[in-house]
């Protein structure tokens, strides 16, 4: 459960709670059920060594994005907003791979009366080498 964050309680600097998850077919299968992403390169071993003479079947970029908010949301709480997320896709992740969300606030502000926090934020599998650099901006209330 997320506990809301004050504007009051951030300063730059500080490490967003890091947010895990090991990814698996049926993780694969599930997201890609949803968003209706039922690529060969995703789901058939053969498809993935071909398209990328990689191991096999290789994740969906689009799930680490997804990773990347649901790390945001369980940080910030409900009473708070993501207002941008973007990301690059910069490495394969494989079955079983455990993913890992960073983050980091690199500024604070208020602006257009708004308590705009920015972080920079990445994706990172067990070994530690970054997947998926990305930026974020989420608007936290204040504790007045």
């Amino acid at each position: 459960m997320a506990v809301n964050v004050h504007f009051e309680d951030v300063k730059v600097g500080d490490e967003i709670p890091a947010w895990s998850r090991t990814t698996d077919f049926m993780s694969w299968n599930r997201y890609a059920a949803v968003n209706d992403e039922f690529v060969y390169i995703h789901m058939d071993d053969e498809a993935g060594r071909k398209a990328l003479n990689e191991r096999g079947a290789f994740g969906m970029g689009n799930l680490r994005y997804t990773y990347m908010l649901d790390a945001l949301r369980d940080w910030i709480g409900d009473e708070a907003e993501i207002r941008e997320c973007g990301v690059q896709y910069r490495a394969i992740n494989q079955k079983n791979d455990t993913l890992t969300v960073t983050g980091k606030i690199t500024d604070k502000k208020v602006e257009a009366g708004e308590n705009r926090v920015y972080l920079e934020m990445n994706v990172v599998n067990q070994n530690g080498d970054p997947t998926c650099p990305g930026h974020a901006v989420v608007v936290l209330p204040s504790k007045g």
